[in-house]
């Protein structure tokens, strides 16, 4: 990466739209986030990474209302903010695209765009004016859709995506959190969803990116945020930071390594010189 994160996202603000501290949430024993912060601002894609059970999918939770934290506070454009439900999310301004993507698979794009959502005109359904609303947001979004009135069933992976990702800026919301967008999708499609994401960045959104698939999160994201175990595992910027490092911090070596560096070079107290057992910067004499 020769581009830093600040010359890839000029439109970032720099102050947070989304920002989370001290965030709690337990499954009656079971901690599975424990005082974990999180940002995101305007004009930025922040990855949200980490190995299975990480506490990714519990945080997306916690941020689209699905599951309300149990402690912390959470702050939307400078505002303290209750997310108690999925609604009041999405008054917020917040749209999330979950892993399954909820499509209805009998109805054609333009029904699922608009599901839920239905314009109206003289107590029937104004289908011209939603086929119209559809293309321009295709083609603000530079979508490749062979036509809005293919059955979503009939839609590749990626095409689906584009759909779902679509639907979600009907609301015109200022955060976007994409989970797994391109899991399972081939080359050209993972191509066609990246190309989305930057789409949204450009047009001045917030996306939150959630993928086990770093070559996808050093393509397109500005920072990366690593959770391990339910904590804060390490913060990066895209252009400063190389894969294996951002591997460390998923997979916890890299805490190991900074444990064995401070054993090393630890100074031995008078009673471990004295007894033989220092270990570390001290040499043995010939």
């Amino acid at each position: 990466m020769t581009a830093t994160a600040q010359e890839r996202s000029p439109a970032a603000t720099g102050t947070p739209v989304l920002s989370l501290r001290g965030i709690d949430k337990r499954f009656g024993a079971v901690r599975a986030l424990s005082e974990v912060d999180f940002d995101v601002a305007m004009g930025e894609v922040v990855a949200l990474v980490g190995d299975n059970g990480a506490g990714k999918s519990t945080l997306v939770k916690v941020m689209s209302g699905a599951g309300p934290a149990d402690g912390g506070t959470i702050d939307f454009e400078g505002k303290r903010v209750v997310i108690a439900t999925p609604h009041a999310a999405q008054e917020l301004g917040i749209a999330t695209v979950f892993q399954d993507l909820a499509l209805a698979d009998n109805l054609d794009v333009v029904g699922n765009l608009y599901l839920g959502r239905e314009v109206g005109r003289g107590g029937l359904l104004d289908e011209v004016e939603m086929e119209r609303s559809s293309l321009e947001l295709l083609r603000q979004l530079s979508a490749r859709i062979p036509s809005v009135r293919t059955r979503v069933a009939g839609l590749s992976g990626g095409q689906r995506q584009v759909v779902a990702i679509s639907r979600s800026l009907l609301g015109e919301p200022k955060v976007v959190m994409l989970d797994e967008p391109t899991a399972a999708l081939g080359v050209a499609q993972t191509a066609q969803v990246l190309n989305l994401i930057e789409q949204l960045k450009e047009r001045g959104l917030a996306v939150v990116l959630i993928s086990h698939n770093l070559a996808d999160v050093f393509a397109v994201a500005d920072r990366i945020v690593v959770l391990r175990l339910g904590r804060n595992g390490g913060e990066f910027r895209v252009g400063d930071v190389a894969q294996d490092d951002v591997v460390a911090a998923i997979t916890g070596s890299r805490e190991n390594v900074v444990a064995q560096r401070a054993a090393r070079h630890a100074v031995p107290s008078e009673a471990e010189v004295a007894a033989g057992t220092a270990t570390g910067s001290v040499e043995e004499t010939p």
